[in-house]
């Protein structure tokens, strides 16, 4: 145990020197994976196992004894059990187990004005009842089914969390790099509320009220991005979604302002973000070099050289692995691309591994593969 206890150290100091601005001995690890795709490796069936603590637990030893991240990789952002509670219509199981978001409609355009006057109030008596259908009901139903997936939702994670911590130290991995997750205001103004082709019509239709939409609902999305215990070592993580498929103008009065807004005042808190750049951003490097220093960014897509170039100097970067050619490609292959992000990435420092998705589908991932390339980058990229 005392063996083990300090290889945490060790790689807790890795992350520790990154985040001060050190360059570690060695790049760090971080393989992110959905409980899901542990659930696939391990035979079970992913549409029963999502429903059952020890086996969800099982998983996430599993994970952590298995793929040769330096943090446990498992992550359960998804629980069925409170879903169904609540009668979500935002996330539902799809027939292979997997939890989907569709595009659905938390909000009609005619209701800007209630959502801008009273951004909580207006969620909590339209917007709710609407993405979650058995909160449309009278309010003394409405607070028995919240009670009941509050309920739920704490004595899974309250389960969930020390257990990944035990895992962790059982193990002698780092701690947990992810305090609590929130996200951009015009993402999530997208998301649950107008969804992607409501958001879409909207900046042509009612440009002022979506900036005011915005600036509205960032309070929400900063207290939900800040835990007493956030810490550079403990981010706030924020997937990002909508930026790449608007036009630079549009992002530029849209989409930038409230997201700068919203990491900013995360990082004067205490909170730094680790931000997942899906698709391409390629057009807007300048603009993330912009953000706090050491802000970590995990790249979907994009050239890794005018990544580096671009916001590898002032921020942490990670991502940018192919995951599919962990199930297209031979051991070898995967390994020899392993070694040329690193040569690129490495350099100078403020480089995490991973990869550019979180693993899901066993078949996009092939495990012997990840766990090759794994132990690859711990031997290879030393400083």
């Amino acid at each position: 145990m005392a063996m083990m206890d300090e290889q945490s150290k060790e790689r807790d100091q890795l992350f520790i020197d990154l985040d001060e601005g050190r360059i570690p001995k060695r790049v760090p690890v971080h393989t992110w994976m959905d409980v899901t795709y542990v659930m696939q490796y391990a035979g079970v069936d992913v549409r029963r196992a999502q429903w059952d603590l020890e086996t969800i637990k099982e998983m996430i030893e599993l994970a952590a004894k298995t793929f040769q991240s330096d943090i446990e990789p498992t992550t359960v952002t998804r629980l069925m059990p409170v879903y169904n509670i609540l009668g979500a219509v935002n996330f539902v199981m799809g027939s292979s187990g997997q939890i989907q978001h569709p595009n659905v409609v938390g909000m009609y355009p005619e209701e800007y004005d209630e959502l801008i006057a009273d951004p909580y109030k207006f969620t909590h008596d339209k917007v709710l009842p609407r993405l979650y259908k058995n909160l449309d009901t009278t309010p003394a139903k409405r607070a028995l089914v919240f009670s009941k997936a509050m309920k739920a939702y704490n004595d899974y994670y309250s389960q969930i969390y020390p257990h990944i911590a035990m895992v962790s130290k059982k193990y002698g991995l780092a701690s947990g790099r992810v305090a609590c997750q929130t996200i951009a205001p015009f993402d999530h103004l997208a998301d649950q509320y107008r969804s992607f082709s409501g958001i879409s019509a909207d900046i042509r239709r009612y440009p002022e009220k979506v900036i005011e939409a915005c600036e509205a609902i960032l309070p929400m999305m900063v207290k939900a991005g800040i835990r007493p215990w956030s810490s550079p070592q403990a981010r706030t993580f924020i997937p990002l979604h909508m930026a790449p498929y608007l036009r630079t103008k549009d992002f530029e009065k849209f989409y930038w302002p409230t997201f700068k807004k919203l990491v900013e005042q995360l990082a004067a808190a205490g909170a730094p973000a680790l931000l997942f750049v899906e698709h391409d951003w390629t057009r807007f490097l300048d603009y993330l070099n912009e953000l706090p220093a050491g802000t970590q960014m995990m790249f979907e897509y994009g050239d890794p050289k005018l990544i580096k170039e671009k916001v590898g100097k002032k921020h942490i970067i990670s991502g940018l692995y192919p995951l599919t050619l962990l199930g297209k490609g031979t051991k070898q292959e995967c390994i020899d691309k392993a070694k040329e992000l690193i040569d690129i990435l490495a350099p100078g420092g403020n480089y995490i591994f991973s990869f550019d998705k979180v693993a899901i589908f066993l078949q996009d991932a092939n495990p012997e593969n990840m766990i090759a390339v794994n132990e690859f980058v711990k031997e290879y990229a030393k400083y």
